[in-house]
This record gives structure tokens, sequence and C-alpha cells, in this order.
């Protein structure tokens, strides 16, 4: 298993039908509407099952509980968002830190405006610091995610990339959620001021 994986999962069995597959599919866009509308707090696997359309019964069939459920649901949306950051660099092919900072800012900001949950739940800190694994905080797991994804286009030692990743997404998490507590479409003036801060970090660290 690779380190930017998580080491459990929360599904107690893998949907091996595509119509299992598509039943727990319908659970984790049903938990993220229901977030939307209610909050973590008062979501219930009741709830998710009626929303989705299924028996609580079947839902028990692949999670435990509602925090197994919305970690299903987060681990996806890193899974997206790791996946939409590749795509765009692989057709960018980044030459500088800006590159690649406006490419994962715009992305992130593009998911907390448009994806359903996502705002209330971002990578799953409101729920527990280590959502998405169960050794690493969910900073870390990103971080890790995007060290290997941005070591394949800029050549660095990968320990001082991993740290500089990791001290750049903790100042982004913190001042996104201050731009987003300004304005839920997120403050134009904080996101440029991250934008900034963030580029001039890596590139004093890393170089341009």
């Amino acid at each position: 298993m690779s380190e930017t994986q998580a080491t459990t999962t929360p599904l107690r069995r893998q949907p091996v039908q595509q119509r299992s597959a598509k039943r727990v599919e319908q659970m984790l866009d049903a938990s993220a509407e229901l977030i939307d509308e209610v909050g973590y707090d008062a979501l219930t696997t009741t709830l998710i099952a009626k929303r989705a359309g299924v028996a609580v019964g079947s839902l028990y069939q692949f999670f435990p509980d509602k925090r197994a459920v919305v970690r299903a649901l987060t681990q996806r949306n890193l899974d997206r968002f790791v996946q939409a950051v590749s795509e765009r660099l692989s057709r960018e092919d980044p030459r500088h830190w800006w590159d690649v900072v406006d490419s994962v800012l715009d992305i992130y900001l593009e998911m907390h405006r448009t994806v359903p949950g996502f705002s209330k739940v971002h990578f799953g800190d409101v729920v527990d610091r280590q959502l998405l694994d169960d050794s690493r905080d969910n900073n870390r797991v990103i971080a890790d995610s995007l060290t290997d994804l941005v070591g394949k286009y800029i050549d660095l030692n990968t320990p001082r990339l991993s740290l500089a990743m990791t001290v750049a997404i903790e100042a982004a998490d913190g001042l996104l959620k201050l731009a987003f507590h300004r304005d839920p479409e997120g403050d134009a003036e904080i996101v440029g001021e991250t934008k900034h801060l963030i580029k001039q970090y890596l590139a004093s660290r890393l170089g341009e």
C-alpha cells in the first residue's frame, strides 16, 4: 500500500457487483446533500438510507456508522481533487510554483463552491483530524498526495518537497477558512493574498 493511501478503509466490505457499487455511491451522494442541509452532527444513518432510497440494513452492510460514510465521502472528494490537479498539471506542464499553486487552489475553491457537502466537511477536520487515515492527520494525507503528484513535474529532493508542501497546505488551510468565513464564495482579496503567500514561500524554500 502506498504511503499516501489510507491505512484502513471505512467500508465493511467492498462492493463487488455494479449494482452494489452504485448503491454505495447513492449513499455517499445522499450524505453529501444532507450534510449541506442539516450538518454533520444531525446526520444519521437513517436519514442517509432514506435519502439514498435504500434500507438501513443495506447501508450497514457497507458502513458501521455515519462516521464511516462521511469518511468514504471525504476520501472520494480527495481522490477527485488529486485527479483534477493531476489532469490540470499534465495539461499545463507547470514550469514554476505559480502554476502549481494556481492549479491546486483554483480546484479547491471550485470544489468548495460546487461539490455538495464539501464546504461543511472539507477534507474531514470537522469530524476528526485523522478521518482519512488513522496514522496521519488529514492535511498530512493531502500533503503526501500532492508531494507525490508534484514530484513528477518538479525535480526536488522528496523530504524537502514534503516539508514545504506540508507547511504550505497548513498555511493555505487556515487562510482559506478565513476567506470562506468572510464570504460564502471565498473572499477574493484573502484568496489572492493566500496565493501570493504560498507562491513566495515555496519559491523561497525550493526555488523558482
